[in-house]
């Protein structure tokens, strides 16, 4: 399992809207990427600080094929409540930390 993990700064002004858009517009599309498990939207409690969003994936490739084909679609939508470039890093989830991912994996 492999994590997606993105940084952005939002408008402050446009953070409802953001939410809003993230959920009707970024889901949607997340959810019907092959390997996608879930998106673990991150928003800071003090004003202008990063907004992370943590995506969960079966396999590196999945996030690479999401990156190649659908990620610059996923950014235009999301552009126009930042301030800031997004920043993006992956990481492999560690799996035998976390029993809890491997038994939902299994059901």
């Amino acid at each position: 399992m492999f994590a997606r993990v993105l940084e952005f700064t939002p408008k402050l002004e446009k953070k409802d809207e953001l939410v809003k858009t993230i959920k009707n517009e970024v889901l949607p599309i997340l959810k019907k990427q092959p390997g996608f498990l879930e998106m673990l939207p991150l928003f800071p409690e003090i004003k202008n600080e990063k907004v992370i969003t943590i995506s969960l994936w079966m396999d590196r490739k999945d996030i690479e094929r999401y990156e190649r084909d659908t990620f610059t679609k996923v950014e235009q939508i999301v552009k126009p409540h930042i301030n800031t470039p997004m920043v993006v890093r992956m990481y492999e989830v560690e799996t035998t930390l976390c029993q809890h991912f491997v038994d939902a994996l299994a059901a």
